[in-house]
């Protein structure tokens, strides 16, 4: 169509430089009228194509606006066929016609055939009602559906299309005819051939999977071709990374066996022989001797042979010339079969090219972030040696600073010999938020907040609304039935322009959900240091002031400890925490640990003394090189050693019960208790504790786990106390969702065994947001 809307144009302009040439007195004519001729159906109203015309009755005809026009009503996309045709009537006027061809417009899209639903599948297709319509979108929209059902499992699924069109109406009726094949259930997968290698370890390799109870959730268990093609390539570059490099599977003698609605899927196996690595030569190498080279090879003679470990040693050679500035260094190796060992030599064919060194640094794409801010997280600089590694590592800094939605780090040749420029390209995120919101949990109930954040904040910048220095700030506002909370948060993470952070917190929290028979409110303010130490020890220094006050309560259903602690107690205390952290993900970790070592001294005036000693851990494991089966270990332990014989207040003791502890009990339920004058038992808290957790847990889908898990700790009256007889400990069910970027964690923790002093003997069901540690 557009191939005869141009050739329209060059005739259009042929003909009226030839006409109009040959006009009385080489006058241009005045339009008289314009008028519009249909071909076909009326589909697009008369005030639809006049607006897009840019002739005018009255002005000279002008050859270019009729260009003009006709393109416009083109881009429109609502006719098949545009041509206009000139004539003059007499005195120096003429008469312009535009003859269209209008498009047929989608009145109704249907779907027949068993199972269809309109509503889901008219959101799969491109195609929409009251657009104008498009065979080629359609059949487009044709095989998007077969895909759609093959996905679901419905093998051998035909879809046709018809198009109804109505000439008098301009209407067109789009019918997809849908015949759904087989839904067909893995019920197994088996392999022959596979001499070498369990069927287990092949199975783990595969996204395909057999049909079982948890198929309903994870939507695995239904053969999708797709799938299974990829399978196949992973199958091979497994056994091609064990040694098989000869390893053949063949497509075509894959039998799928069909019986009822179960299938089994038996995929045949040639292994072949496993090849290991016999000589390793490196050719142009003059920078660095081959032994040196040699040394910082994962694969080594006699090793399995493995193309992966291959590539990687291609990448280990290309950084160790990069961390010595060989910016253009290529590393290509070569595979040699010896005939006559029968292994695989390699040959590493380098060229080196020339040393650089950093000439200067060029910032682009930060139009609110402080050009410093960028400078501070590089670890290179001008006039070092350009290392490769380090701009890799200085780009993952950038990236986890959270400013920028894109990164990208890379040399720039300049004129100077053996000099590169460091170019630095950004794409700034989106740092700040104010969220209002209202949520539900089963230890705050009801809560309503509010909540302004900024991540690349700038306390001394109203002219860019507070942007752009890399400080953290959060104000919060909440009201809850159970918990009302004020929060004010500020962090200066380089003070001094130093890899030191800076920050306090102005806080009051006012929470009933501790006790039925009390409430309780802090307010305080705490000003911290923190700095990376040694490796990746992280240490911490903070004050703390804060007042609490114990009010709402009735005399004779709280014990004594409770009660001597009636009206407010401030605390005045320092603390100091070393911590490691190396997990992947800080939402959903499968891999990794974080240790957390904490002393706490209160005593530097207030009313309250003592000491804390506190030790936490996690270890995240995932057995397999996915996060499908992940493992979590979490312990604990601690004491409070009390001084001036003073024993510490209750509400700053140890308690165990609830969704981050021992999930089978009531919150802050487990640990010593004390009777009050109505012959209750009031929960005190404990001196010393100790807590451990198992967790399991499997990936059903991408933002759903299902857990199971194993909760066991004591709280005990006496400091350093840390007997296990007193231990209480429970299992249960879980499940893990990922819910506005947050996990949901949703526990049923049934208790196993419980102390003398927690009569609780019936299960918790309990829900939350964030993680455990």
């Amino acid at each position: 169509m557009r191939t005869r809307i141009a050739l329209s144009l060059i005739i259009l302009w042929l003909c009226g430089a030839a006409s109009w040439s040959l006009a009385e007195d080489n006058q241009v004519p005045i339009v008289d009228r314009i008028d519009v001729q249909y071909e076909g159906v009326k589909a697009v109203s008369l005030q639809a194509i006049r607006s897009n015309i840019q002739l005018r009755p009255g002005r000279p005809l002008n050859q270019l606006y009729i260009e003009r026009s006709i393109r416009a009503l083109d881009d429109t996309g609502l006719f098949d066929g545009i041509s206009v045709r000139t004539q003059r009537v007499g005195d120096g006027k003429a008469v312009v016609t535009f003859i269209v061809e209008p498009k047929y417009r989608i009145d109704t899209i249907r779907f027949v055939g068993k199972g269809t639903k309109q509503r889901w599948l008219t959101n799969k297709i491109e195609s929409k009602k009251d657009e104008v319509l498009d065979e080629w979108k359609i059949k487009q929209d044709r095989n998007t559906l077969v895909e759609h059902f093959q996905k679901k499992g419905y093998l051998n699924t035909s879809v046709e299309y018809e198009i109804l069109r109505n000439p008098e109406s301009g209407q067109a009726t789009v019918i997809f005819a849908i015949e759904r094949g087989a839904r067909l259930r893995i019920k197994k997968i088996q392999f022959s051939g596979n001499d070498s290698i369990p069927t287990k370890e092949l199975l783990r390799q595969m996204e395909t999977k057999r049909w079982n109870y948890l198929s309903w959730f994870s939507g695995r268990g239904r053969l999708q071709e797709e799938n299974l093609e990829q399978d196949l390539q992973r199958l091979r570059d497994y056994y091609q990374n064990k040694g098989f490099l000869d390893v053949a599977i063949d497509e075509e003698a894959i039998e799928i066996g069909p019986k009822k609605k179960n299938i089994l899927v038996s995929i045949p196996i040639q292994e072949g022989r496993i090849y290991s690595l016999g000589t390793v030569d490196f050719t142009g190498n003059t920078v660095y001797s081959t032994e040196e080279l040699e040394s910082i090879l994962g694969l080594k003679p006699g090793d399995v042979f493995s193309p992966r470990k291959q590539e990687a040693d291609e990448e280990a050679i290309t950084d160790h010339y990069g961390k010595e500035g060989y910016l253009d260094t290529r590393v290509v190796s070569k595979q040699k079969p010896n005939l006559s060992t029968g292994n695989i030599d390699l040959v590493y064919n380098i060229k080196e090219g020339e040393k650089n060194y950093v000439e200067s640094v060029n910032i682009t794409g930060n139009e609110k972030t402080k050009g410093i801010v960028i400078l501070r997280e590089l670890a290179l600089a001008p006039g070092e040696v350009f290392d490769t590694v380090k701009m890799r590592t200085s780009e993952a800094r950038l990236r986890n600073t959270r400013y920028f939605d894109q990164v990208n780090l890379s040399p720039q040749d300049t004129d100077l010999h053996g000099r590169k420029n460091l170019n630095i390209d950004v794409e700034e995120a989106r740092t700040g938020n104010l969220t209002f919101g209202a949520g539900f949990s089963s230890l705050d109930k009801g809560v309503v907040f509010a909540e302004l954040t900024q991540g690349n904040f700038d306390l001394f910048n109203p002219r860019s609304l507070f942007q752009g220095d890399g400080q953290k700030f959060r104000l919060r506002l909440q009201l809850g039935s159970s918990s009302n909370q004020v929060l004010l948060a500020f962090e200066e993470p380089w003070l001094f322009e130093q890899r030191l952070s800076l920050g306090f917190e102005l806080f009051r929290l006012q929470t009933d959900f501790v006790s039925s028979e009390y409430d309780e409110l802090r307010t305080g303010l705490e000003v911290y240091l923190r700095k990376r130490l040694i490796g990746l020890w992280t240490g911490r220094v903070s004050y703390r002031l804060e007042d609490i006050e114990i009010f709402d309560m009735d005399e004779d259903e709280v014990p004594p400890d409770i009660l001597s602690e009636k009206g407010s107690r401030t605390t005045s205390k320092v603390g100091f925490s070393l911590v490691r952290d190396t997990r992947n993900s800080y939402l959903f970790t499968s891999k990794g640990n974080r240790v957390n070592l904490l002393t706490e001294f209160a005593g530097l005036g207030g009313s309250t003394n003592y000491l804390k000693l506190e030790a936490r851990g996690a270890q995240y494991l995932s057995p397999f090189e996915d996060d499908t089966h992940v493992f979590n270990i979490i312990g604990r332990i601690g004491t409070l050693i009390e001084y001036d014989d003073e024993k510490p207040p209750f509400f700053d003791r140890y308690y165990l019960g609830g969704p981050n502890s021992l999930r089978g009990f009531e919150y802050r339920e487990v640990g010593p208790k004390q009777q009050a004058a109505n012959g209750n038992y009031e929960p005190i808290g404990g001196s010393s504790f100790g807590f451990f957790s198992l967790e399991y847990n499997y990936k059903l889908v991408e933002m759903l786990r299902l857990a199971c898990f194993y909760d066991s700790g004591f709280v005990n009256s006496d400091e350093t106390d840390f007997s296990t007889n007193d231990y209480n400990d429970n299992w249960g069910l879980g499940l893990r969702i990922f819910v506005l970027g947050s996990p949901l964690r949703l526990d049923y923790g049934i208790p196993i065994r419980t102390d003398d002093h927690n009569d609780n003997d019936g299960s918790q069901f309990y829900f939350s947001f964030g993680t455990r540690f």
